[in-house]
């Protein structure tokens, strides 16, 4: 792919393999080409790992968290569970958005929780809010925990974001599907590495092996879920594709 700007005749320019398409720099196709190899080349330079949230440090592309945003204040999920803690900014947020809607609380789930997060953790504002479970997000100890710790009828919200294989993310979404309510999600995240086999940090292999290709399957045998992005609360501008590491990630359960 070479995609070319010229900023003095206000164009854009994008050539593949298979065709070459021309617009006008100040477009909605021009936003789109410019904003997919943003993403690339912010993913390979770590863009992600320089921003924090109350105080932890959170690995998300900031697009991403407005748009789960507005699908948390709309479902308003009792429970949001994510599997993947890492630093522990991620259920920090979520527990922030809970806090200031006066609902809900977040279980977090990792193999390998650091002592050191886990110290910040247990004495951030938002604790309260918060449940960590240590162990594999799929074995089977851990999702009966999980299931001890939802409250009868109580509506939950999954969000994926631990071992980013095909094969984990399946058994994952086998997994935690069983606790999304109707009209709520599963979420899954960084499908965007099906773009990334080709920069320097990327692998070739996750053309086919990426949490993506975990959804697609999913969707496709299990008719109680559509993968489908959820509509935009607020749009004033033409602009119809999101800027997200989670394309192809929204699992709706009818």
């Amino acid at each position: 792919m070479k995609l070319t700007i010229d900023t003095d005749a206000r164009t854009a320019m994008l050539e593949t393999r298979m065709h070459t398409l021309r617009s006008p720099l100040y477009t909605r196709e021009a936003f789109e080409w410019i904003s997919n190899l943003w993403l690339k080349v912010g993913w390979n330079q770590k863009y992600t790992y320089s921003f924090s949230w109350l105080g932890r440090p959170i690995i998300q592309l900031p697009e991403d968290l407005i748009r789960v945003q507005e699908v948390i204040y709309r479902v308003k999920p009792d429970v949001i569970i994510e599997t993947g803690v890492a630093h522990g900014g991620s259920l920090v947020y979520y527990a922030s958005l809970c806090r200031a809607m006066g609902h809900g609380r977040v279980i977090g789930i990792d193999v390998d929780i650091r002592a050191q997060n886990s110290r910040a953790m247990e004495m951030h504002e938002l604790a309260p809010l918060i449940t960590l479970v240590r162990g594999d997000s799929v074995a089977p100890s851990v999702i009966e925990k999980v299931r001890y710790l939802i409250g009868k009828g109580e509506r939950c919200l999954v969000i994926l974001d631990s071992a980013h294989t095909r094969e984990h993310v399946a058994r994952e979404l086998e997994a935690y599907a069983r606790f999304v309510a109707p009209d709520s999600y599963i979420i899954v995240n960084d499908g965007i590495m099906h773009d990334l086999a080709d920069v320097p940090r990327g692998d070739p292999t996750w053309t086919w092996d990426n949490p993506g290709a975990a959804a697609k399957n999913f969707a496709d045998a299990h008719r109680d879920f559509v993968l489908e992005q959820p509509p935009r609360v607020f749009n004033e501008s033409d602009l119809e594709e999101n800027v997200t590491h989670w394309p192809g990630g929204w699992l709706r359960r009818l």
